[in-house]
């Protein structure tokens, strides 16, 4: 009796193995089809997703996500959940605030062939409701999907240091999605003490046409800085000279440039609050206060008509006979957003920096 329980126990568990290894078969074999299915949702749009007759493999958990978020009211958006049954794989998403599609880079499948199943089904059904751009962020440890968004049609739009941000236009024709950054904006500052001196460097890396040239300490505003503020904090870095803004003297827009962007230079008259240098030696070979007719007659300035220009805007500005820009905090309901407005408010107001004689 003993042995006749055993020999059961063993035949029951080949069953059982064989049972497992026809169910692993049939999923492999779904997921295969299922994907190849993908293409032909893409191509015949009747998004239909095929179920095995083993019925061993629930095709509703095949790639599914959360459903996706929306900003505001379904009731907004009435095309959003047209069909939505049918697109268990959809990736999700949430709608940015021109009605546009974010996919959730958080919620993104890490696998690459997954991915290159879902995005496709996803395409199909964001155009099908009516959506026209599609915002793809892709960070540093999703970069193995990049590939597979190109080649699906996705466009790169910009890079930062951790991520690459892709997009896709849905519609037929031209793509009405806003372009990338055009401009890099840099400052300058003409720090003039007491003395009639004015605040100069010499760069430790520059072009060997400017070797040895006195300039004005100059550099790269950064992201969310202001005009002045980083006017301020160059200067402070370059030299260690502390500083007050008082103006913007003069700016200058010039196109092809790094990377072919273009570029906004502000050239700011600022106050000095100290008079000690301490150069930044990483960036700086040296730093001094140069009697400012010295500086103005040297060849890089009388020869170049730009910034012999921009010197003579500074004398008439010490002279009384120009007045710069101030800048001027305000807040719009636009955006709801202070700000910084740029302007000169006149000769006669008690808010101007400058009198005109």
């Amino acid at each position: 009796m003993e042995r006749l329980s055993l020999e059961l126990r063993s035949q029951a568990g080949i069953l059982e193995e064989r049972r497992l290894r026809k169910t692993r078969t049939h999923a492999k074999c779904f997921t295969s089809f299922n994907c190849s299915l993908f293409s032909q949702w893409e191509a015949k749009a009747s998004y239909q997703i095929a179920t095995p007759s083993s019925g061993n493999v629930d095709s509703s958990n095949f790639l599914r996500l959360e459903p996706s978020k929306i900003n505001g009211s379904n009731s907004a958006m009435p095309n959003w959940n047209i069909a939505r049954s049918n697109y268990n794989s959809v990736l999700d998403s949430f709608e940015d605030e021109y009605g546009g599609i974010v996919i959730n880079a958080d919620r993104l499948p890490q696998d690459p062939n997954t991915f290159a199943c879902a995005l496709p089904v996803s395409l199909s059904y964001w155009k099908r409701i009516g959506k026209k751009g599609v915002w793809l962020k892709l960070p540093l440890e999703l970069s193995d999907l990049v590939p597979v968004a190109v080649k699906k049609g996705f466009k790169y739009h910009h890079a930062e240091e951790a991520y690459v941000m892709l997009t896709y236009w849905l519609p037929e024709g031209p793509c009405l999605l806003p372009a990338n950054a055009s401009h890099q904006v840099g400052v300058g500052g003409f720090v003039l003490n007491d003395q009639n001196q004015v605040l100069v460097v010499q760069e430790k890396y520059c072009d060997s046409a400017f070797s040895g040239a006195w300039k004005l300490p100059t550099g790269f505003i950064q992201e969310s800085e202001e005009i002045f503020s980083g006017a301020v904090r160059e200067v402070q870095e370059e030299t260690g000279i502390d500083t007050e803004f008082v103006e913007v003297i003069a700016f200058r827009h010039a196109h092809h440039l790094a990377f072919e962007k273009s570029d906004l230079f502000f050239i700011c008259m600022l106050r000095p609050l100290s008079q000690e240098i301490k150069i930044d030696e990483t960036e700086i070979q040296a730093a001094k206060w140069m009697p400012f007719s010295e500086f103005v007659e040297q060849p890089l300035i009388q020869d170049d008509s730009m910034f012999k220009k921009i010197m003579e805007i500074c004398i008439q500005r010490l002279r009384k006979n120009y007045c710069g820009l101030t800048a001027h905090p305000v807040i719009s309901k636009f955006d709801g957003r202070w700000s910084s407005l740029y302007y000169n408010v006149g000769t006669n107001s008690q808010d101007s920096n400058c009198h005109v004689s």
